[in-house]
């Protein structure tokens, strides 16, 4: 067997060296092929040279952030577009004017890309954070450690919107999105938390900096108030609201307050007691966690533990759960409930009630994000995308990968270097309007209606917490 095995090898080699025949490359793409990541297939599917970071759905692109690099595949067929060294990256902009804006660590300054070509529309060389969001880039430039400006841009704009100046940037604030006060998305382990893209520009921006919040209107830029939080209180940003919760530990328990005030001149609006936003833990009732919520709205654990979603403008109750119900995810829009028993889930308009209701797993989980609600189960491992306000079926998936961004016409998921993209059965409904949807922060949003409008359920509204105007049968603004 020895000798026998030594003669196939000599002549493998002689064939090799002679180009006659090389098994090689055959065998490196056999051993390298994956397994399909969903049944039925994807659209497409392909192998990365790592695991990524993130991926966000940017136009027709697909923009993939790993450790040091950045890379922009076609919506289409999954083919690389191009890449580039980066340390991080993050998208900003609509569907019709996306941009990708990327830097490296401990390295002022950052560029704005195109997503197709990956070519620099802009560059800066001084700033040492960047936000992204679907109307607006803002970053933060420091000529003193006492001297901050935060800088408004139209994602594709090279002009600036607006300046707004601050007495300094905590030393946590670099390079993308770092975390500002206001509230938590909510999600399941099997859907990427930024899976939705970049948010709309909330109304209020809350800077915590040395212990203080710094409150900026940024429909101007304003420098509206500084806030000093009390040793049991903490100060978010929400929608147009500043939100002060004080925690009041007493009786071995934690007892909540919570005031919704004008950021302009600190006047209370509303307020609630008893309701638990869940931002303390149990060593002195400590908070240490923003509220959970999404956009203009937050939620509670009211005194009898129903859990509840209050509009943050005016303190109203959106929705009440009943006893032994568990809140999935949540937005300004919509709320998706699982049942006492475990074995149903339902879509709800907030202030309205239920839309659809689907039978799932008792260990299901689920999130919402602007294009499609997205259910994970296990037993077997299944991924379903659905009309938020419907309930009909986008997509169906037999697959234990993660969902890793959600656009207008489909899905990206991904287990390990792999990726694959999932076009939906059926347009959601018509994306161009890159307005809010939902409350417009005036108290005039979720009031009962269907947001959806007429007779297409699916598509967003046109009003949102920066007030956007709807157009008129006639075309005119």
């Amino acid at each position: 067997m020895k000798c026998y095995f030594a003669f196939v090898l000599i002549i493998v080699i002689v064939l090799v060296a002679t180009g006659l025949w090389n098994p090689f490359p055959n065998l490196w793409d056999w051993a390298n092929q994956s397994d399909p990541l969903s049944r039925p297939d994807a659209t497409w599917q392909q192998r990365l040279g790592g695991t990524p970071q993130s991926v966000t759905i940017a136009g027709d692109t697909v923009i993939v952030e790993h450790r040091t690099t950045v890379e922009a595949r076609s919506l289409a067929t999954g083919l690389q577009l191009w890449e580039r060294k980066a340390d991080w990256a993050a998208v900003a902009g609509g569907e019709r004017d996306p941009v990708v804006v990327v830097g490296k660590l401990l390295v002022h300054g950052y560029e704005v890309l195109d997503p197709q070509t990956g070519a620099v529309r802009r560059r800066d060389e001084s700033a040492v954070a960047v936000w992204t969001y679907r109307d607006a880039v803002l970053d933060a430039t420091c000529h003193e450690p006492n001297d901050c400006t935060i800088t408004a841009w139209a994602p594709r704009g090279s002009t600036p919107l607006w300046t707004a100046a601050l007495p300094g940037v905590t030393a946590t604030f670099f390079a993308d999105n770092p975390r500002l006060l206001g509230t938590r998305r909510m999600t399941t382990k099997r859907v990427a938390e930024d899976a939705g893209g970049p948010e709309p520009l909330p109304g209020i921006l809350g800077f915590p900096v040395d212990g203080r919040v710094y409150f900026v209107d940024t429909a101007n830029g304003r420098l509206v108030q500084e806030v000093k939080p009390g040793r049991r209180e903490r100060v978010v940003a929400v929608g147009d609201r500043a939100l002060h919760i004080r925690s009041i530990p007493r009786d071995g328990t934690c007892y909540f307050a919570i005031e919704g005030r004008d950021p302009t001149n600190g006047q209370r609006i509303w307020q609630r007691a008893g309701l638990n936003l869940n931002t303390a833990d149990r060593a002195g009732c400590v908070q240490r966690r923003d509220p959970e919520g999404g956009r203009n709205v937050v939620v509670g654990i009211a005194p009898d533990l129903r859990e509840t979603v209050i509009r943050a403008y005016d303190g109203r109750p959106l929705l009440v759960g009943e006893p032994g119900e568990e809140l999935l995810a949540v937005d300004d829009r919509y709320a998706i409930v699982r049942a006492a028993d475990g074995r149903k889930v339902t879509g709800r308009e907030l202030g309205a009630g239920v839309r659809w209701t689907r039978d799932v797993h008792p260990d299901s989980g689920a999130a919402l994000t602007r294009h499609a609600a997205v259910v994970t189960e296990r037993k077997p491992d299944r991924i379903v995308a659905l009309e938020p306000a419907t309930g009909r079926e986008l997509a169906d998936l037999r697959s234990s990968a993660k969902v890793l961004a959600v656009g207008p016409a489909g899905l990206v998921i991904g287990e390990g270097r792999d990726i694959a993209y999932i076009r939906f059965g059926g347009s959601p409904g018509d994306d161009s309007t890159d307005g809010g949807t939902g409350d417009r922060g005036d108290g005039s949003g979720t009031d009962g209606r269907s947001s959806a409008g007429g007779g297409n359920p699916g598509a967003p509204t046109c009003t949102g917490p920066k007030n956007e105007q709807c157009p008129d049968p006639g075309g005119a603004k």
